[in-house]
Formats: C-alpha cells, structure tokens, sequence
C-alpha cells in the first residue's frame, strides 16, 4: 500500500492509499538495480523569518539529495541553520521558496494534514533530549509509538521486541529511563523511532549528549538499522569524531552549504 497525491474538484489535493496493483500501472523512471532509489531531493530551498520587522535569512538556497539506505550528516555550528533544514524535510516547517520532494510527492505544496499523515506512516524522529516517557518502561515507549502509528495491536509484541534487539536493549526492555544510561535512552529512542517501519529517520544532534564511547554505540546502532530495516538517516551533529561513518556531510555555515 502507497500513499499518492491526487486531483480533486477545484483543484484541491489529497492524499489517498493505492493497492499494489494499482502502483504497478503508474509509469516510473527506474533508476539502475545497484543503485539506491532516491528517497528525498531538496531544490533551491530558501527559509526567512520576520524578526523585529526584518528579514532573517536562515537558509540559502539549499540543494542535496538522499537515497535509500544512507548515512547523511549535517555539520555545523549552532545557528548555522542545521535544525531549521531538518525541520522543512520532516514536514514541521514549511520553506519560504524551493521544492522538497519526499519519494515522489511534492512535501513543500502539501497542506499541514496531508504532511502531518506522510510523517506519522513514512518518517521517524529522533531528538535530542531523548523524549522517552519517564514513567513507562522501554518496552512501554516503543508500544506507545506503533499505538500512536495506527499500528494494529496483534503486531506490538513482535516488532517491541525486535526493535529492542536491533538496538542492543533485549536485556533492559523493562527499566524506565532513570534506570538506564544517557546511551541506552536514546537507543530507546531509537527503537521507537523505528517501530512503525518508517522510509526515512531524522535526529537532531543524537549524540550531542553523550560521550565519545556512548556515540560511537549509537552510530554502530545506526549503521544496523540501515542494513536491517532499509531506512535512511539524515542527522545533524556537530561532533567531527562521526563523521567517518557517514555516506555523505553536508558543511553548513551560515545557511549554505559550503
């Protein structure tokens, strides 16, 4: 099942869920069997805000990519304009000017509902300071993320369970956070940021809390979830000692890349 844009009276958009068959109809540019399908492409994309009566440029004309199966960074100092990008590609912002296409739909026309229904079913976020539920074990966050998905219940044990395993935590699935590490929160984090299966994971500065041993474990978690679960990850960090493992950095200074 895919969620498409079609045309209604008026001109208005909306967004409806197509069979298997029916996508196989749609005409598609195939791109080369060894080649991951691009999931994601920002086009020229600009975002201002109004402070104090003036124009605050925050991003310049933003151009990049994202395939499947990717490791991508985004590198910068604060203010650079890192968690404003990563906002406009996850549908919380809208850009000022520029396309973003989000695996074939126009993201950047689509109204707050049709985003907000791409981002519960196609995207995970990951954030900074972890956003775990305090009184609910790490078994508990997950399953509160896949009942938030629309997840059907019969489906909750197995893919709790396998999430926890993916990200190392089979052994403490059942301690809250104030029982588990800086690293274990957000492995949980993690975990339930990938319960639903999502086609694309953003985090904000994942490990801009940890120490250099703790990030290392959360961008190994990361490169097995890509291998395991076919996801993309895009990321913001400013940490120069991860850089290694990416597919691609994008060096933000500014607004623009460089």
């Amino acid at each position: 099942m895919r969620i498409m844009k079609v045309e209604q009276g008026g001109g208005s958009e909306a967004l409806m869920a197509i069979s298997q068959e029916e996508e196989q109809s749609i005409e598609r540019h195939p791109e080369p069997a060894d080649e991951p399908r691009q999931l994601l492409t920002v086009n020229q994309v600009e975002r201002t805000f109004q402070v104090g009566g003036s124009p605050l440029h925050v991003l310049k004309g933003i151009q990049m990519e994202l395939r499947q199966r990717q490791l991508v960074m985004l590198r910068g100092r604060s203010g650079s304009g890192k968690t404003t990008l990563l906002n406009c590609l996850g549908g919380l912002d809208t850009p000022s000017k520029g396309e973003i296409w989000f695996d074939g739909l126009p993201f950047h026309t689509m109204s707050d509902d049709q985003r907000t229904l791409i981002r519960r079913k196609e995207m995970g976020f990951i954030f900074q300071a972890f956003a775990l539920m305090p009184l609910l074990s790490a078994w508990e966050n997950v399953e509160l993320s896949l009942r938030m998905a629309g997840v059907p219940r019969s489906q909750w044990k197995e893919r709790v369970a396998q999430c926890l395993e993916l990200v190392g935590l089979e052994k403490r699935m059942h301690h809250r956070p104030f029982e588990l590490s800086g690293g274990e929160q957000q492995r949980v984090a993690i975990a339930k940021a990938i319960a639903h299966k999502p086609k694309l994971l953003l985090a904000d500065e994942p490990t801009a809390e940890l120490d250099t041993g703790m990030s290392a474990q959360i961008m190994a978690v990361f490169q097995n979830i890509i291998r395991t679960e076919h996801v993309t990850i895009c990321m913001t960090t400013h940490d120069p000692t991860i850089l290694e493992v990416a597919d691609h950095v994008y060096e933000m200074v500014d607004g623009k890349f460089i």
